[in-house]
């Protein structure tokens, strides 16, 4: 059923361009909570065949940047919605390009402004697959939901930096997160 490649194919490219919506999975390395994470917006770019990026936004939790600045595993996973059924998988090992990195601004270009943006995380991608997704349902997609925009908007940078140090700082694990300020 399914079938396992080395490189992000051209119709994993193209199948993942179609995609609203992706989910990141990290995991601490001591066998700690494992984090599944949906993601919307048009927040996730192919860099090469073997290279990724995601806009992270902030967001309840700062899971999947402590399991990377600890171990760099990360998983994603697209799933069809609609037509032809298809989950496609990227594993690799992940960085994480914070407001303060000078690799920000070039990698941010890539993506829409969004006031909560709190990071890009960028992956190298060494196994990819692709399966069946026979029992994915079928979903349509009606909109994004603006709210986590909106909220950000309303906010200062020093607001920001605040959420940050009361709710990202650590995951719940303990692991360190956002330590850095705007």
């Amino acid at each position: 059923m399914g079938t396992a490649f080395d490189t992000i194919t051209d119709a994993m490219q193209t199948f993942i361009a179609r995609q609203h919506m992706f989910f990141v999975g990290t995991a601490p390395a001591d066998g700690g909570r494992v984090n599944l994470s949906p993601k919307g917006y048009d927040a996730f770019r192919v860099l090469g065949p073997n290279q990724v990026c995601y806009l992270d936004l902030t967001g309840s939790g700062a899971e999947t940047i402590a399991h990377v600045r600890e171990n760099g595993r990360i998983t994603f996973m697209f799933c069809a919605f609609d037509g032809k059924p298809n989950i496609v998988r990227l594993y690799g090992t992940a960085r994480v390009i914070t407001r303060r990195d000078p690799k920000f601004a070039d990698a941010a270009s890539l993506f829409p402004d969004h006031p909560g943006t709190r990071a890009i995380i960028v992956a190298d991608i060494d196994r990819t697959s692709n399966s069946c997704g026979y029992s994915v349902p079928f979903m349509d997609f009606v909109e994004d939901r603006e709210r986590l925009n909106d909220h950000w908007a309303e906010k200062s940078p020093d607001d920001l930096d605040a959420y940050w140090a009361k709710k990202n700082s650590a995951s719940i694990d303990g692991l360190p997160a956002m330590t850095e300020a705007r």
